[in-house]
């Protein structure tokens, strides 16, 4: 198979044609460059499920195919590497003393992930000022998600707005645990570009949380942010556009395919040490503490007449003009 081809899942293929695709020749031995539309799916459904999310609401943002989550999966996203937390990879002298990367080139490809979903995280705290008026009460024709929400990065009807901008700036956060050895542990044997070593954590990231740094300069929150980034932290190398807008040489370099990735439960990193579930659940978990955040924020902002409650109520309800108050 075409290396090229072989990369990725197919986007916009129809799930039950995928999944039976997936089960007769593909995806065993198909590496993809994000957490699988399935597994983004599942993994955003499970964090939000239980937070009053109605259905078509909820799966306007977390669907596999076509849901905001998988927004940056999509078209010309697929190929910008901070929408995926690539290219961040290192390893220490100790392991490979002619590594080609250093941990300041590494930290960089870290910082420009962080910042777009800082920057989206703002912009969808910006849009929801739209969702209701000054006295708290729904907007009808700023709430509704009928006809179907256009995840192409234009403005539009201010839910469709904040749902795009959360499920982008999520996206590589999700991602990052499927990309990175954050809480992964390596194979048995050496420590080297093939089998980078494994961080093994159970904590999250403090450089992920978002809704801190959304109120912060970027002078600060990028020194604190840095400041937390561990030694052997590392994503895979993957051939899409770094952060200064180069496309990555992989050559000698930890990669993304056949390495570091861990998208799928076939990924050949997933099954050491159940290393995938230790990234989905970690996912799992951050984008809870995402979406709460992202609640404080928008009470710490929006305080008056109840406007922060009825944003909420918008965001998570199919018809909130009619049951938001």
């Amino acid at each position: 198979m075409n290396p090229s081809v072989s990369r990725r899942l197919r986007p916009h293929a129809p799930a039950a044609g995928l999944a039976l695709l997936c089960s007769v020749v593909l995806c065993a031995a198909t590496p993809a460059h994000a957490f699988s539309g399935g597994n983004h799916e599942k993994i955003t459904r499970a964090a939000l499920g239980a937070g009053g999310w109605h259905p078509n609401s909820l799966t306007a943002m977390a669907d596999g195919n076509s849901g905001a989550i998988v927004a940056n999966d999509h078209d010309q996203y697929f190929g910008i590497g901070k929408l995926h937390c690539d290219n961040a990879d290192y390893l220490d002298p100790r392991y490979d003393s002619r590594y080609p990367r250093t941990r300041a080139q590494a930290d960089a490809e870290v910082i420009d992930c962080v910042e777009s979903s800082v920057d989206h995280v703002r912009r969808a705290l910006a849009a929801a000022d739209r969702l209701v008026d000054a006295n708290g009460h729904v907007i009808a024709a700023q709430t509704s998600i009928s006809p179907a929400c256009s995840w192409n990065d234009q403005p539009g009807r201010a839910k469709c707005e904040v749902l795009e901008d959360l499920g982008r700036g999520w996206h590589q956060i999700e991602d990052f645990y499927a990309h990175s050895n954050w809480a992964d542990q390596a194979a048995p044997g050496a420590i080297g570009v093939k089998n980078p070593p494994g961080l093994g954590r159970t904590d999250l990231p403090a450089f992920f949380s978002i809704a801190r740094y959304s109120s912060m300069n970027r002078a600060d929150w990028v020194k604190d942010a840095t400041g937390h980034i561990p030694h052997d932290l590392a994503t895979g190398c993957y051939p899409d556009r770094d952060h200064t807008g180069t496309v990555s040489n992989c050559t000698g370099r930890v990669t993304h395919d056949g390495v570091l990735n861990k998208d799928t439960k076939d990924s050949p990193r997933s099954a050491v040490a159940h290393n995938f579930d230790r990234a989905y659940d970690l996912a799992v978990k951050d984008i809870a503490r995402q979406w709460k955040e992202f609640k404080d924020e928008l009470q710490r902002r929006y305080p008056n007449n109840g406007r922060a409650q009825a944003m909420i109520c918008a965001i998570t309800h199919d018809h909130p003009d009619k049951t938001c108050g």
